[in-house]
C-alpha cells in the first residue's frame, strides 16, 4: 500500500507525484490549513475502512544547516512560533499538554540526512528562535495529528533556501528542482 502524501502547494510537486499513482492532498499554507486537510482525509478514509499505511508529508523547505537543492528527511518536528514564555513555558511548548514539545517519528529512510523540522505559520529569513536544521510552515501540525491519530509519519523535504534574505528568491527559483527531486524519490520507493 502506498502512503497518503500530503504537499502545502500544487507548485510544490508540479504535478509529477499524482503522476506516480500516488494519492496527493494539498492542504495549503500553514499549521492550521496543514492540521484541517489531513484530518478530514483520514477521518474519510477510517469511515472507509480504508487507512493508509502511513503520511508522507513532501515539501520544500529552507535550512541553514543542509545545502541548497538537498533532499533531507525529518525525524524530529518542533512549533518554532509557539511562544508562552511569558508564562514560564520554554518556547516551543504549548501549555497544558501531554504531548512533547519536540514530536519524534523513527527514521524511515535511513538513506537521507535526518534533523530536526521548525514549523511556524511565517516565512522565516533569519535564525530559528528554536534550533532547527530545516525549516517549513506544516509539518509539525502533519506530525502532531499523526501522533494524536496514531498513524505513522514520515516528511521529507527539497531544500530550495537558506531560510536567509535570499529565500523568497531562491524558493521560487528552486521548486522545479524540487518536484523533480520528489519524482525521482517516489520512483524509487
Amino acid at each position: 500500500m502506498k502512503p497518503l502524501i500530503v504537499m502545502a502547494l500544487k507548485e510544490e510537486d508540479q504535478g509529477k507525484i499524482e503522476g506516480c499513482g500516488f494519492e496527493v492532498i494539498y492542504c495549503g499554507l500553514g499549521k492550521v490549513n496543514a492540521a484541517y486537510r489531513l484530518t478530514r482525509r483520514l477521518v474519510e478514509a477510517s469511515l472507509q475502512g480504508r487507512p493508509f499505511p502511513y503520511v508522507l508529508n513532501l515539501g520544500s523547505a529552507g535550512s541553514q544547516s543542509f545545502t541548497k537543492g538537498s533532499l533531507v528527511a525529518a525525524d524530529r518536528f518542533v512549533q518554532r512560533d509557539m511562544d508562552v514564555t511569558g508564562l514560564g513555558f520554554a518556547w516551543g511548548e504549548t501549555p497544558f499538554e501531554s504531548e512533547p514539545a519536540m514530536i519524534t517519528f523513527p527514521r524511515r529512510f535511513t538513506h537521507l540526512p535526518h534533523g530536526i523540522c521548525g514549523s511556524g505559520d511565517s516565512f522565516l529569513q533569519g535564525v530559528p528562535p528554536i534550533p532547527s536544521d530545516i525549516i517549513d510552515m506544516e509539518a509539525y501540525a502533519l506530525a502532531k495529528i499523526c501522533l494524536r491519530e496514531s498513524v505513522s509519519f514520515a516528511c521529507v523535504k527539497y531544500i530550495t533556501d537558506g531560510a536567509d534574505d535570499s529565500a523568497s528568491e531562491d524558493w521560487q527559483t528552486n521548486l522545479t528542482h524540487a518536484a523533480q527531486a520528489f519524482e525521482k524519490f517516489l520512483i524509487n520507493l
